[in-house]
């Protein structure tokens, strides 16, 4: 049985515990689910908002061919990627990666290629909006080009 990666791309909140519930339910198989929930932190108390946009379609694409990359090589049993666009508040949720395995490994390891890749190939863009002064748009790093370059 081929798996299919869930992927959405939304506006609104997500629930971590009600996404790991659907993800893991009735597959006695999953021996290990690892979650990465990225937050939007507040960079020293400078920061009020990022702002998130996407390329509609090509964001969920891109995804799709992430999570797919991730069953296949890590032996995935299912994942999860959500990711919000729109402002986003300090404390408030911007991405979830649920991946679900046979064996802890593997699952630690899909949970992190899936966001390794979407740090650097998904098409996102981030602008900063500061407490006291108007954002800025936030370029790509090369920690996470490098990051992304220990899969190959």
């Amino acid at each position: 049985m081929t798996v299919a990666p869930t992927i959405r791309v939304q506006h609104e909140d997500f629930d971590l515990q009600a996404e790991v519930d659907l993800l893991s339910s009735g597959k006695p198989g999953i021996g290990a689910v690892v979650t990465f929930s990225g937050l939007c932190r507040d960079d020293g108390g400078t920061l009020a908002a990022l702002e998130l946009e996407h390329y509609p379609g090509m964001a969920e694409a891109e995804m799709t061919r992430i999570g797919e990359l991730a069953i296949a090589r890590f032996g995935l049993l299912g994942l999860t990627a959500i990711h919000r666009y729109g402002k986003i508040a300090v404390g408030e949720n911007i991405v979830l990666v649920v991946a679900a395995a046979p064996h802890r490994q593997a699952a630690f390891d899909g949970a992190n290629f899936v966001m390794d890749f979407l740090k650097t190939a998904a098409p996102f863009w981030k602008k900063e909006h500061g407490k006291d002064a108007a954002g800025d748009w936030v370029a790509a790093k090369d920690a996470d080009d490098a990051a992304r370059d220990k899969w190959k």
